[in-house]
Parts: structure tokens; C-alpha cells; sequence
């Protein structure tokens, strides 16, 4: 590598670092970016700074990649806002007696609250509300992070990401489905309430309990099941413990079982969402080994 070359990657690395440290200063005084707009136009910095001292072909493939991004949204986003805007009713029964057939009668957001919610915020309160907002946090870090990396294994990420959120959507569309605290609200159950921002508020992190009345203003509130709080969660633990040991890959599942209890207990999803959204990411992991399976023999025979 030339003088040249080395002072290029040296400043690519700084200006990389000071975008970090601007992103961090954002989430700490406006809260996480939920806004598809947000969240796409921090990826093209990230994706201009890692593009300095690259050529002019790696350029444009980097340009094109963030575009596949924008379209993956942007299509996510149309679709499942236009789900609750079809004539097809919402199901507010159908998810609370699957749960009520699986917990022997209770209604496990119901009993849990009776249980642990109190009128001072504890410890897992504050630990769940974390846990909650690492939604928003970890399943795109790879969407950003990755392509810097390693474009093959962003690929394969990028097709298992987008799958899930498809065939969520698919789902919202034909089985719009009531959340627990609105079911409530309605009479279907007895009180259940919506306490996500709750922990926030305790550690006076206001900008992040701002976050979430951004997305609920935004989202559609029927799509509760599948699950993709859930799902992502189990997403992001198969993803960046695929090539661990066992052992570790086992422990990696506590994230998306801590999800589940937190959704489930915050009032914003039924349990049956939960397992909902965890077979829609093995299905899309599915589909995704598959076609990656027959594309890597097609092209072993060309090769042969």
C-alpha cells in the first residue's frame, strides 16, 4: 500500500469515528431514529465515508446497495401501512385464545401485570424498556456495518432481513390483528396497559421515551402479529452467533426470550405474536439457505 493509500484509509477511519460519535450525540438528545427517512440517510453517510479512497466501480455498487435499502423500506413501509386500509377486519379474540388455550385459561399479559407491574418503576421495568428499544438498534447495525465489511455476508443478511419483514407484512394484510393493551381498551380483556416508556422515564432518558411516541404515530397499530420485535430479536441471535460453538449460540437465545417476556408483560403483543414472529425468521432463514444453496451449485457448474 502507498503513502497515499495509507493517509486515505487513515482519514476514512477518522471521519468514520467522528460519524460515530455525531450519531451518538443524536440519540442522546432526540432519541433513536425510527423514521425510515432518519434511519436511510445516517446509513448514506456511513455509506459516502466508506466509500473515500475507494474506486469509481466500487462507488456505484455501494450507491446501489444503499438504493436496494431504500426500496426494501419504502416497500416495507407502504405495505404495512396500508394493511389496516383494506376492508379486513381486526381480530381481537382469535390471538387471546390461542394465549388463553397455551396458558391454561389466563391471559398472560393480565396476569403478568397483576404481578409485576406496581406504581414505582423496578429494575426490569427499566431492563425491559432497554430491551425494547434494542429493536431499533441492533437488527440494522448489520445493515450499515456489514457492508463496510463484507459485501457477501451483507447480501445474505440483507435477504433473510427483507424476507421477514415481506412475509410480516403478508400477514398484517390478511390477519390484522389487535394488540393486548387495545383489545383491552375494547373490553376483550380485563385492563392491560401500555407501559414500554416507563423505564425511560425513570432513568431521565426523556429523548428515548420521544422515540417511541414517534413510532407509535407512524406504525400501523394492527400489526401485532407476527411479531417483529420478536422476530428480530431471534434474527440478530442467529445471525452474529452462526458460526459460534453451540454453548454460545444456546445463550445467545436468552435476547429474543427476554423480548417475548417483555412484550408480552409491556402489553404490546400476545404470546402467540411471539412465536409468530420467531417462525417467520426461520422461515425466511429458510428460503434464504435454500436459494443460496441452488445459486452457489448453479454456479460450481458453470464452473466445472
Amino acid at each position: 500500500m502507498t503513502e497515499q493509500a495509507e493517509s486515505i484509509v487513515v482519514v476514512r477511519k477518522v471521519l468514520l469515528s467522528l460519524y460515530g460519535g455525531a450519531f451518538f450525540w443524536s440519540l442522546i438528545n432526540h432519541g433513536i431514529p425510527v423514521d425510515r427517512i432518519a434511519v436511510l440517510l445516517w446509513m448514506l453517510v456511513a455509506f459516502g465515508l466508506s466509500s473515500i479512497g475507494r474506486t469509481r466501480d466500487e462507488v456505484r455498487l455501494m450507491v446501489r446497495d444503499w438504493l436496494v435499502l431504500v426500496v426494501i423500506y419504502m416497500i416495507y413501509d407502504y405495505s404495512r401501512g396500508s394493511a389496516d386500509e383494506l376492508g379486513i377486519g381486526v381480530n381481537y379474540t382469535i390471538p387471546r385464545n390461542i394465549d388463553r388455550f397455551i396458558f391454561f385459561g389466563r391471559d398472560p399479559n393480565v396476569w403478568l401485570q397483576s404481578w409485576l407491574l406496581h406504581d414505582d418503576v423496578r429494575w426490569y421495568d427499566v431492563g425491559g424498556s432497554i430491551i425494547y428499544m434494542m429493536h431499533f438498534v441492533l437488527p440494522v447495525l448489520p445493515l450499515a456495518m456489514l457492508r463496510m465489511r463484507n459485501r457477501e455476508e451483507w447480501l445474505r443478511y440483507v435477504r433473510r432481513f427483507s424476507l421477514t419483514l415481506y412475509i410480516a407484512v403478508a400477514s398484517f394484510i390478511v390477519f390484522p390483528t389487535a394488540p393486548p393493551w387495545m383489545a383491552a381498551e375494547k373490553g376483550y380483556t380485563k385492563p392491560v396497559y401500555r407501559i414500554t416508556g416507563r423505564g425511560w422515564w425513570e432513568l431521565h432518558l426523556k429523548t428515548v421515551s420521544k422515540t417511541l411516541d414517534r413510532g407509535a404515530a407512524v406504525l400501523n397499530s394492527v400489526a401485532a402479529m407476527p411479531s417483529l420485535h420478536a422476530g428480530m430479536a431471534l434474527l440478530v441471535a442467529l445471525w452474529f452467533t452462526r458460526n459460534k460453538p453451540r454453548w454460545i449460540r444456546n445463550v445467545a437465545l436468552a435476547y429474543p426470550l427476554a423480548m417475548a417476556f417483555t412484550l408480552v408483560y409491556f402489553g404490546e403483543h400476545w404470546a402467540i405474536d411471539t412465536i409468530m414472529g420467531w417462525a417467520t425468521v426461520l422461515l425466511a432463514w429458510k428460503i434464504a439457505n435454500v436459494w443460496e444453496a441452488r445459486k452457489d451449485a448453479q454456479i460450481s457448474q458453470t464452473l466445472n
